[in-house]
């Protein structure tokens, strides 16, 4: 009696998928029905991300809008779109700008990694360890030119972005600079943003 399962309870199983022996694919990551939204693929496993806070979300849309106000025509600046690597990787950026060419359709829900100029990570809590070594390691084996890692400065609410620029022969990124109030940079494109103004958002 006491192992019996009402319909009901049967009813409330959650199913999850079982991966495939060799991991998932980017084929899998835009094809699996209900995936939670930026859902990414790491090393063939799904990774998903927690519900976004305020210095997360505040600091992209900073970024997005600043990066747009000088971006030459030939790129464009995208915000949470996947990028793929390879067959198993597909993260997603929190920003990323890419050459203008590259966008075919309002549809689109991924760019080649070749058509990827900067990319841009703000640190969460829950994705540190990915923010900071696993995803910059891959963009730089897949030839990223420039990489942000944009951290909280304290326990305040202002962000600290660690500029990086790739080591072609290499593979790895230099570090170039660290910005506190402002970032003013000439590459990969003249930039300035107030980071001061995130007080404002």
């Amino acid at each position: 009696m006491g192992g019996t399962m009402t319909a009901e309870s049967v009813e409330h199983r959650v199913q999850w998928p079982v991966p495939p022996l060799d991991g998932y694919t980017v084929d899998d990551l835009f094809t699996l029905p209900d995936l939670p939204p930026h859902t990414e693929l790491i090393d063939g496993s799904l990774v998903t991300v927690s519900p976004q806070r305020n210095f997360h979300a505040d600091v992209i849309d900073l970024l997005v809008s600043g990066l747009r106000q000088s971006v030459p025509k030939k790129y464009r600046v995208k915000r949470e779109m996947t990028i793929v690597l390879d067959r198993r990787n597909g993260p997603e950026p929190d920003v990323s700008v890419i050459f203008a060419d590259a966008v075919l359709s309002p549809d689109q829900t991924s760019y080649q990694v070749k058509d990827v100029l900067l990319a841009i990570e703000v640190v969460s809590p829950e994705s540190e360890s990915r923010d900071r070594t696993t995803k910059p390691y891959k963009y730089a084996n897949a030839g990223i030119p420039h990489f942000w890692r944009v951290e909280r400065d304290g326990a305040g609410h202002s962000p600290v972005i660690h500029v990086y620029e790739l080591d072609a022969v290499n593979h790895v990124y230099m570090h170039t600079g660290m910005h506190r109030d402002r970032i003013k940079v000439e590459s990969p494109y003249t930039i300035d943003i107030d980071l001061t103004a995130i007080t404002e958002l």
